[in-house]
């Protein structure tokens, strides 16, 4: 019996149109799905050989590629990285960053220390801990769990992409699919790419059946689809890429000698 390509993928709405009837164009592929922070820890252990893991564990990895054209992304707002917080920028002295996210938390050290130039605490929220309870000045929440909250206890709700396309001008890439080096997709690489436009033609019926699970209006859903998560990864993205990695670089939150990116697109990156 031929082994099966474990793939992970995070279980939000977001990467529902991405792994829509994903076994069916490929069924040699054995679908997984878990916190993105999880998936990257997978990933760099061998247990998975392809991850829709955070953009910040990609450039963390041991010769990962990944599948060209495909990502999670956002130009301006994205609703689901937001930093609630009770205080403004400048006050922010102690962050609760969840601990589904990487890409999202190593921004957030970005854009506290990079752009605003303040050094504060920075721990980890528990994904079982209500929001509400951390006793620190701001709290990060990502995924379906941010567009749920409220948190009427923080005055400001700091939208993450628009608070970085705001900044650099450029999109913010937050996952892609990481192969595994060694591995050889071959022509399973294209089912991840008839999955995605299968998914993104059907986004209103993805939003329609995922958001009573959600507590979510469909016709949100629908929009967030459709409208503010960007699933190509082309020049802009790639642009995008290369900004969010010298920055976590200068940070020491990747290594500084890696280059940006690895694997057949290397060469259409450095043209760009």
């Amino acid at each position: 019996m031929a082994t099966k390509l474990r793939v992970g993928a995070v279980n939000y709405l977001n990467a529902k149109p991405l792994v829509e009837r994903l076994g069916e164009f490929a069924p040699d592929v054995a679908l997984s799905l878990d916190l993105p922070s999880r998936l990257a820890d997978q990933l760099a252990a061998g247990d998975l050989d392809v991850g829709l893991i955070p953009v910040v564990e990609f450039f963390r990895g041991d010769g990962y590629t990944f599948v060209p054209n495909v990502a999670i992304a956002s130009r301006g707002p994205v609703l689901s990285v937001t930093l609630f917080s009770r205080v403004p920028w400048a006050d922010i002295r102690s962050v609760a960053l969840d601990e589904g996210s990487r890409t999202s938390a190593a921004l957030t050290k970005i854009l506290l220390r990079t752009k605003h130039g303040l050094d504060p605490r920075f721990e980890q929220l528990p994904i079982d801990s209500p929001a509400e309870a951390a006793g620190t000045d701001a709290v990060l929440l990502i995924g379906d769990r941010a567009m749920r909250a409220c948190l009427p206890g923080h005055r400001y709700a700091f939208d993450l992409g628009e608070e970085w396309t705001a900044w650099t001008g450029l999109p913010m890439v937050y996952a892609v699919w990481a192969v595994r080096g060694g591995v050889e997709l071959g022509a399973t690489e294209r089912a991840f790419h008839r999955a995605k436009e299968w998914g993104l033609s059907r986004a209103g019926l993805i939003a329609q059946r995922e958001a009573p699970g959600l507590g979510l209006d469909a016709g949100f859903c629908r929009r967030y689809l459709e409208t503010v998560i960007r699933y190509d990864l082309g020049p802009a993205e790639l642009a995008g890429l290369r900004k969010y990695r010298e920055l976590a670089a200068d940070l020491g939150l990747v290594p500084e000698a890696r280059p940006p990116f690895v694997g057949r697109e290397t060469e259409a990156v450095a043209r760009g």
